[in-house]
């Protein structure tokens, strides 16, 4: 036993000389051994989120109401024109035998409702009739990432922040007109922000009335007098990005 242990030790002292000796650089499979030990480690929600909209488990009629919201913005935002949808003659010709004609244009159900104010006309700026979406429910349901995952899918950088981390107007103010006014510089691939604005319901009233603002204001160019065009610039512009809130108590 005494012999193993000496010859142990001998080896040990040998292993620790000869990395010592060795380079303090990393070689190239401890750094792979790194990276294998930071995948096992990282949180299995991060793991295993949803990557691309095929990936979200939420609601799917949610997700496509959110997505064609944000669609309706290709024109301002890309100077895409919105696609003209075709009428179907067939349904038109032909309703359903169980309800009379006017009882079909009264009752609508929530999904019919939905789509007409989705498919509603652009204002004069060529965006849509709501500036904001809204999306509501308790811890864990998934809304920032239906948020993110929708933002990059239409095309845009999602830009996150925290509506109650900034509890003075001002900073709110500077942030949101920061995310919706100047572009993102990230590498070559540019792209628009899309602004989605975390527990927007643990946010002071002011910052509301902020947001509101932002939300209608009108363009300057229409003012006739210039102190107003002034004042108007000072504001600051047109909001002509999308806005995606997010909140747990409606």
């Amino acid at each position: 036993r005494r012999h193993v242990l000496e010859a142990s030790q001998q080896l040990t002292e040998i292993i620790n000389s000869e990395t010592s000796a060795e380079s303090p650089e990393p070689s190239e499979e401890a750094e792979l051994v790194n990276e294998e030990e930071s995948a096992l480690h990282c949180l299995w929600v991060d793991k295993f989120t949803p990557r691309r909209y095929m990936e979200l488990l939420s609601d799917d009629y949610t997700n496509r109401c959110l997505l064609k919201w944000l669609k309706l913005w290709d024109t301002v935002v890309f100077g895409k024109e919105k696609a003209v949808k075709k009428a179907k003659p067939s349904v038109e010709a032909h309703p359903p035998f169980n309800q009379p004609k006017e009882q079909q244009n009264k009752w609508k159900t929530k999904v019919q409702l939905t789509e007409e104010v989705l498919e509603a006309e652009l204002d004069q700026h060529k965006r849509p009739k709501y500036k904001v979406a809204l999306l509501c429910g308790p811890p864990g349901l998934g809304k920032t990432t239906l948020a993110h995952v929708i933002a990059k899918h239409a095309g845009y950088n999602a830009v996150e922040m925290n509506a109650s981390d900034d509890r003075s107007p001002e900073v709110f103010k500077t942030r949101i007109e920061a995310a919706t006014q100047m572009k993102s510089v990230l590498g070559a691939n540019e792209k628009p922000n899309c602004l989605i604005i975390d527990e927007i319901d643990g946010a002071p009233a002011a910052s509301i009335n902020v947001l509101l603002n932002i939300i209608h204001r009108k363009d300057a160019e229409g003012e006739a007098a210039a102190g107003a065009g002034r004042r108007r610039r000072r504001e600051g512009g047109l909001l002509l990005r999308p806005i995606i809130c997010i909140c747990n108590d409606q």
